[in-house]
């Protein structure tokens, strides 16, 4: 992780904070593989948001509340990794996209992220909305 947060300090080309961003998505992703809810919090803005079918869940205390039960259990209800990253030329935000995966490795749907670069250099997450397919 500290490798991670030097390259965010460092990145001031688009490219390069596509590739940031990139790389903190597979990190984010990882806390799943990984079954770390602590870390997978760490990842959440203050002002995060994750969007279901009519519902916003608001704040990594309710995030990680909602989320909880996808960490029980020794392997991973599913997976996802970035197909899709693009930066603002400011900097400041970021999407990523990419496939969610389920154990066999079929596709069960979409996710979309929103990051925003907060004070200190890192991404954190400030929206988030999965779709089937």
């Amino acid at each position: 992780m500290c490798l991670l947060f030097d390259f965010v300090l460092r990145a001031a080309t688009n490219d390069e904070l596509r590739e940031q961003v990139r790389q903190t998505e597979i990190v984010f992703a990882n806390t799943m593989a990984d079954r770390n809810a602590g870390a997978f919090t760490t990842f959440l803005s203050k002002e995060a948001s994750f969007l279901s079918p009519g519902k916003a869940t608001r704040g990594p205390a309710n995030i990680s509340a909602q989320w909880k039960s996808y960490f029980d259990g020794p392997k991973a209800p599913f997976s996802w990794a970035p197909d899709q990253v693009e930066v603002l030329d400011s900097g400041t935000l970021a999407m990523t996209s990419g496939p969610v995966l389920a154990p066999d490795g079929k596709r069960v749907g979409t996710f979309h992220s929103v990051w925003r670069r907060e004070r200190e250099g890192r991404w954190k997450i400030v929206l988030d909305s999965g779709c089937p397919r």
